[in-house]
């Protein structure tokens, strides 16, 4: 179960089917970003591939000694563009691929346009998704929820998008749903009308225990995505922003032209792929190493490396180190800059605090704690305003919270109105009254014990005790005791063993959190694969995005009208 392996395979078969000879990749804005993710530019390059064209582009040139390999999403648009260029090509020969599913009829508009017959296929390659890691894909949506209900064009999309997973892996799944989530429950169902409705695409062989894809719901765990990051790739995303594996360096104080914007891709970057999970800690000793190793092949690098900004001078003043090392300049930059924004915002502090919110249950040494750091003029308005949003959710019920005395010192902070407006947004998105899990107490008498072993052993890092809602969720379910009650299955069916191919749907956005979550019981748990999906990949700025558009349209109190049809298939 490799998502990332799936999507490449499928461009790898495009470009073979095409046979020899020079040709054009024509796509468009979501499918660059699903290949972009994969391939690198120079990968495609020597598979004869020299050109890389948008379809809606509207100044391409006439060049039929090309072939065009076509990989589009099946949208109305898009086959409205196609139908125009296959009036008048501008390629030799057309083979033509869908991300997903494509209706006859449009199949019919297109070989009718074909009056040159210069189409040479027409197929499917299910890669309608954005793979991440390899056990980690996005559907880059943003805003999917009006007040609790689908913002209604996301709905099919979100359903497209997770078939084409399920296709993309040919896994035919059960499906279970977190109840207390109606959106939950509308794509579960919408899910499976497809199943049922494109039965002999999804009839793959039988396994001994059916594969399972189950679908929860952002709003359940709201203090995830609220907590600063310390392992690389995680901490890239929060501090910086990974947007399809790039990152934007251009505001780096000092910055080299050449490093405004990097990609970060564990397939084709050896030193990201080996320190993704590692802590900050780490990150920091292996670049050590990595420059020492050099330095000990240069007679006149004595200089000892005992900082950041030691070995930034030591990449500068290196230009033949640079050119032989790119990769190293890269990471020195991104740790660089990781670490000037940690010291300058004193993010260490504010970790520690957060990780008590989320983990402890001290409401006394909470509040002072935080309205200690509220008066730290260090402290900045997002990490101001996200210990308030803890706070608020933690202790929303407790009966000395002290919240109206905390939006105070946000005010006297001078935080803006619009982050002041988000703490009740959250509460409203996230809150007690809209779980349906035990998010912040433990009830049970097990997992009281776990907190109290836990808190007599001391925690190996401050900074990392904080475990998803996710953990105990598919501890739950690969132990073979997550309610039904809670998240039932949809059809009479039910999974008797334990799971061993399983599909996590986190509908309003994952995070590389509870990506380190999944990766680890993937490694720790022999015959268990999971795979972890989501809207979105979230960090705090782009989650309270997501927060503010949920929560803005449902002050009206109105439902969103007709979630329930069946999803169109473009």
């Amino acid at each position: 179960m490799n998502v990332t392996l799936a999507v490449k395979q499928y461009v790898s078969k495009m470009i073979e089917n095409s046979g020899p000879g020079m040709k054009v990749l024509l796509m468009d804005k979501e499918t660059t970003s699903i290949v972009s993710v994969v391939y690198t530019q120079s990968e495609i390059l020597q598979k004869e591939v020299y050109l890389f064209e948008r379809l809606d582009s509207q100044n391409r040139e006439n060049m039929k000694h090309l072939k065009a390999i076509c990989f589009l999403r099946p949208t109305k648009e898009n086959v409205e563009n196609l139908i125009q260029e296959l009036h008048r090509p501008k390629y030799s020969v057309y083979f033509i691929y869908f991300s997903n599913v494509i209706s006859k009829s449009e199949i019919k508009a297109l070989a009718e346009a074909d009056e040159q017959e210069v189409v040479a296929e027409v197929q499917e390659f299910y890669g309608d998704f954005i793979a991440a890691n390899p056990h980690l894909f996005s559907l880059n949506l943003l805003g999917v929820a009006r007040g609790r209900s689908w913002e209604p064009s996301l709905l099919p999309r979100s359903t497209q998008g997770l078939t084409s997973v399920l296709l993309a892996l040919k896994k035919c799944p059960m499906i279970r749903y977190q109840l207390s989530s109606d959106m939950a429950k509308r794509l579960a169902e919408s899910v499976k009308q497809i199943i049922t409705k494109e039965y002999e695409l999804f009839d793959f062989r039988k396994t001994e225990v059916p594969p399972l894809l189950l679908i929860l719901d952002r709003s359940d765990d709201a203090i995830t995505p609220l907590l600063n990051q310390w392992t690389y790739q995680a901490m890239v995303h929060e501090l910086l922003g990974l947007n399809n594996n790039r990152i934007d360096l251009s505001r780096v104080p000092g910055i080299n032209k050449d490093l405004r914007e990097v990609v970060l891709s564990a397939e084709n970057d050896e030193f990201y792929c080996n320190n993704l999970y590692l802590n900050f800690g780490e990150i920091g000793t292996n670049i050590k190493n990595l420059m020492e190793d050099f330095q000990k092949k240069k007679p006149k690098g004595q200089q000892k490396l005992e900082s950041i900004s030691d070995m930034k001078a030591f990449v500068d003043n290196y230009p033949q180190f640079k050119k032989m090392s790119g990769t190293v300049s890269k990471h020195v930059t991104v740790v660089g800059e990781l670490s000037r924004l940690v010291s300058e915002r004193q993010l260490m502090e504010v970790s520690e605090l957060e990780q008590e919110l989320a983990c402890q249950n001290d409401h006394s040494s909470a509040q002072q704690n935080v309205r200690r750091l509220l008066q730290n003029p260090r402290v900045c308005e997002v990490d101001a305003v996200r210990l308030v949003m803890l706070y608020a959710l933690r202790y929303e019920r407790h009966s000395s919270s002290n919240l109206p005395g905390l939006m105070e010192d946000l005010t006297r902070k001078g935080v803006s109105e619009r982050y002041r407006k988000m703490v009740q947004s959250v509460v409203e998105y996230g809150g007690k009254r809209v779980r349906g899990s035990d998010l912040i107490t433990p009830t049970d008498a097990v997992a009281i014990t776990k907190q109290f072993f836990k808190g007599l052993k001391g925690v190996e890092n401050v900074y990392t005790q904080h475990q998803p809602l996710l953990h105990d969720t598919l501890d739950q379910l690969i132990k073979g005791r997550l309610k039904d009650s809670q998240f039932p299955y949809l059809g009479p069916s039910t999974l008797r063993d334990r799971p061993q191919d399983i599909i996590v749907f986190i509908i309003g956005g994952a995070t590389y959190e509870e990506a380190l979550t999944v990766y680890n019981f993937n490694r720790t748990m022999p015959g268990v694969r999971i795979v972890l999906g989501g809207t979105s990949i979230h960090n705090t700025k782009s989650f309270l995005e997501e927060v503010t558009l949920a929560t803005g349209s449902s002050q009206s109190g109105e439902r969103v009208q007709g979630t329930s049809r069946l999803p169109s298939r473009r």
